[in-house]
């Protein structure tokens, strides 16, 4: 990997469900809330949990071609009426899943995220790079104050990170080479992804991203990335 020169980036264009927002606690709130609704006792936090685990799965029987590409919200959607049954919520009328699955929008940010972003928005352009579908990710900016220079999703190329096509044509339309984007994330894998592509990368870490004192799935192994800062607000800082 070649030494990396802070100087040289441009953009930096961020990973959104964990790294920007705190999902777990935002989809079990609701969860919870429509639980109350209807009178029935839900672990909400399990069904954060199961519904966010069913993404990969899904995203990846879409890029096998097992099922029809559809944007995140449409395998959200899908997940759910899985999950409804399951956990014993119901019965729930299309509205109201429907109403539920936007739960994904209206996702808070983590403390740090404002801040150090409009910190680095002083000084580099300032993206999104999710498998969040567009409209998703603007709702979720303006519900939550996000201050993004652009909003790029995986929508916009019919495909799905960890695919490399997302990462170089993000850096493409931004007018920049992958070496002067920054990807951020706090899914090691995601970076790994990045890097293979050509970016440099910045590795933020969030504990409580599945629960306080649960750890995250992704793990780092052997990987190294170019920065690894505990929020936006040090990343801002070291850059």
């Amino acid at each position: 990997m070649a030494i990396f020169d802070a100087t040289q980036i441009r953009a930096l264009v961020f990973d959104v469900f964990g790294t920007v927002v705190d999902w777990r606690s935002g989809v079990a709130r609701d969860v919870a809330a429509l639980a109350a609704s209807k009178g029935v006792q839900v672990d909400a936090p399990a069904f954060a949990d199961a519904w966010r685990a069913g993404y990969r799965p899904a995203m990846d029987r879409a890029r096998r071609g097992e099922i029809a590409w559809t944007n995140i919200d449409g395998l959200h959607r899908s997940i759910l009426d899985e999950l409804l049954p399951r956990f014993g919520l119901g019965p729930v009328s299309g509205e109201e899943a429907d109403a539920l699955n936007r739960s994904w929008h209206r996702l808070d940010p983590w403390p740090d995220a404002l801040s150090g972003l409009h910190a680095l928005r002083t000084r580099f352009v300032v993206s999104t790079l999710s498998n969040g579908n567009v409209a998703l990710l603007v709702n979720m900016a303006k519900r939550a104050g996000l201050p993004w220079d652009c909003v790029l999703s995986a929508e916009m190329f019919q495909k799905y990170k960890p695919d490399p096509e997302v990462y170089t044509t993000a850096a493409h339309l931004l007018g920049f080479t992958p070496q002067q984007v920054l990807m951020v994330a706090a899914h090691p894998s995601d970076l790994a992804a990045a890097q293979r592509s050509g970016l440099r990368t910045a590795y933020v870490p969030r504990p409580f991203e599945y629960g306080a004192g649960v750890p995250s799935p992704d793990r780092v192994g052997e990987l190294v990335f170019d920065i690894v800062a505990s929020d936006f607000v040090e990343l801002a800082a070291r850059l």
